[in-house]
């Protein structure tokens, strides 16, 4: 592809709002992962004892679902983001 056509690309106003919005969502998607991720491990360290409460005197403590309900999280946040790079973010490719 020759220079001129890479300029006219990328002076074109739907490839910018396009790049503008995979940002956004990017960081937002990359904010919400890292929060949630370094608030688990916040707690880890400073909290240990919340996390080793179990429910009603059974086995399973606090500490378990929070960390599957991250693993989770990630797929949810794949998810979404999949859906917006299919729907959302593909039309201004064409």
């Amino acid at each position: 592809m020759d220079e001129s056509k890479v300029e006219q690309i990328l002076q074109n106003p739907k490839f910018k709002e396009m790049v503008a919005k995979k940002s956004r969502l990017s960081w937002t998607l990359t904010a919400i992962r890292l929060i949630v991720y370094v608030g688990f491990m916040l707690l880890v360290g400073y909290n240990k004892e919340f996390l080793m409460q179990s429910f009603d005197g059974g086995v399973i403590t606090i500490g378990l679902p929070l960390c599957l309900s991250i693993i989770v999280l990630s797929f949810v946040l794949t998810a979404v983001c999949s859906y917006f790079a299919n729907f959302k973010l593909d039309p201004f490719t064409r």
